[in-house]
């Protein structure tokens, strides 16, 4: 298994289509849990598309860690917040333990948890079955600047290029004998030395990357070619253009009912 960023290289059915049909069906679905009016529509959406959509491409287990780690401090808050101070009319109340949760509240709580769901899951579940490079170049091919895909292009691997360089930076200080766990502040203490030679480590490989590319005559002009063709089937074109039309339908009929 090779990994990319967030790319897990595996033989499913997203990691057959091309990029775009399946950046237009996460736009479609993002679109939808805003647009349609249904209570709970993201929580509908992840156990109805998204799920199945992971399974079928074999990277549920991953596709759920990722999720739950980064979404559950923020619904746990959520619901906590929500539930305890949700300003309303509404008297009723609901126990839970100790707590007395307003109604009102959770119901706000889980509906933007559920879009929160959606929002953050189809997006992870694109990037991580198409490669980055695979996704820049067909938008490229689709007609966005190249100066724009490499600034993407960077963005999708410098993130897990910088995290790892910081577990290897961080590592090094503690072997000089550098506190990085314990308590609160000695955590915030530990961060300060971590800094330092965090950023120039970016800035020496931002600088290499540029010295590679202009190497390779990014900014000549002229069609560029590529090593890979990018499958784009006639009947995934149509089923993008399926996509799209039913979220330009979603929105006129959603902006028809506010003005009706």
């Amino acid at each position: 298994m090779q990994r990319t960023g967030l790319f897990i290289e595996r033989a499913g059915f997203l990691q057959r289509l091309n990029p775009l049909t399946k950046g237009t069906g996460a736009v479609l679905l993002i679109g939808m849990t805003f647009l349609l009016p249904a209570p709970l529509t993201g929580a509908i959406l992840l156990p109805g598309v998204l799920l199945p959509l992971a399974f079928a491409s074999l990277v549920a287990s991953r596709f759920l860690d990722v999720l739950v780690k980064t979404l559950l401090p923020v619904l746990i808050s959520l619901a906590l917040v929500q539930g305890l101070f949700f300003p309303t009319a509404d008297p009723t109340t609901i126990a839970i333990g100790p707590l007395l949760f307003r109604r009102a509240g959770l119901q706000f709580a889980l509906d933007t948890g559920s879009r929160l769901l959606i929002v953050a899951g189809a997006p992870l579940l694109l990037f991580q079955t198409t490669h980055p490079g695979t996704l820049v170049q067909a938008l490229i091919q689709s007609g966005m600047p190249r100066s724009i895909g490499y600034i993407l292009l960077v963005a999708l691997q410098l993130i897990p290029a910088i995290s790892e360089r910081a577990v290897g930076v961080a590592e090094a200080q503690r072997a000089r004998g550098l506190e990085t766990e314990g308590n609160v502040l000695r955590r915030v203490r530990g961060v300060l030395p971590l800094v330092s030679p965090l950023i120039v480590g970016a800035l020496v490989e931002a600088e290499e990357r540029a010295m590679a590319i202009e190497a390779r005559a990014f900014n000549a002009p002229g069609p560029k070619t590529w090593l890979r063709d990018i499958p784009d089937p006639r009947a995934e074109q149509i089923v993008r253009i399926g996509m799209l039309a039913a979220l330009g339908a979603l929105i006129v009929w959603r902006v028809a009912t506010l003005f009706s």
